[in-house]
Parts: C-alpha cells; sequence; structure tokens
C-alpha cells in the first residue's frame, strides 16, 4: 500500500497516511508567549486541523505521546486535554518530561489515528 504524505518539507511530513492509519508530526504552538494552557489548546487545534485533513478525528485516536518542557505544567496541560479529549474515546498516552528543540516550547504532542472508515 502506498503512503499518502501531506505538508512535506524538508525536513519532515506534517502527515504521513498507511493503511487507514494517520501519523502526525509532533505539533507545536506557534504563539509561545501563551503560558501552557493556552500552548495546549493551540497544539490541540493543529492536530483537529490536521486530522480533519487526513480524514480523521480525535474520537479515532490510537496513541498520544506528549512532551512538556517541566512536569510543573503537567496539571495544566492535563485540564486542557481533558476538556478537549472526547469521553470514552481516551486514547492510550504517555506523558514525559523533555528538553524541547524550542525552549519556548512548553508542550510538544505526537498523534496516530485511524482514519474513518
Amino acid at each position: 500500500m502506498a503512503v499518502i504524505r501531506h505538508h512535506v518539507g524538508k525536513r519532515l511530513s506534517e502527515i504521513a497516511v498507511h493503511n487507514g492509519t494517520v501519523y502526525l508530526a509532533g505539533q507545536i504552538p506557534d504563539d509561545t508567549t501563551q503560558d501552557i494552557g493556552g500552548q495546549t489548546r493551540e497544539v490541540l487545534g493543529h492536530i483537529d486541523r490536521l486530522l480533519g485533513e487526513a480524514d480523521s478525528d480525535k474520537s479515532l485516536l490510537l496513541s498520544v505521546q506528549i512532551y512538556i518542557s517541566d512536569m510543573i505544567h503537567f496539571g495544566g496541560m492535563n485540564a486542557v486535554w481533558d476538556e478537549w479529549v472526547p469521553a470514552g474515546n481516551t486514547p492510550p498516552r504517555a506523558t514525559v518530561e523533555a528538553k524541547l528543540a524550542n525552549p519556548e516550547c512548553l508542550v510538544e504532542i505526537v498523534v496516530v489515528a485511524a482514519q474513518r472508515s
């Protein structure tokens, strides 16, 4: 089966789709002046948009990895996550503290999801 890529750049593609599975590149905020709540909301908005482009949505999440710059942000990130993720469709998830490439980014989220049937 073919691999379909969207938003292909020199270093990465924002989306790759293979055999009904959608893989997103790590999503970061554009506005790094926001607090963890604002950055998380923005990142989840990017995820919603990209999943829509790939014929998927947040109810079809298969796996999520969340990287936060400091565990002090864990509660604030979770507050926004809990409002966003559909009840009954919470995916397997890991959250770790990591030194992110842009030190102004507080959160980066990587998603794998199924396409709609």
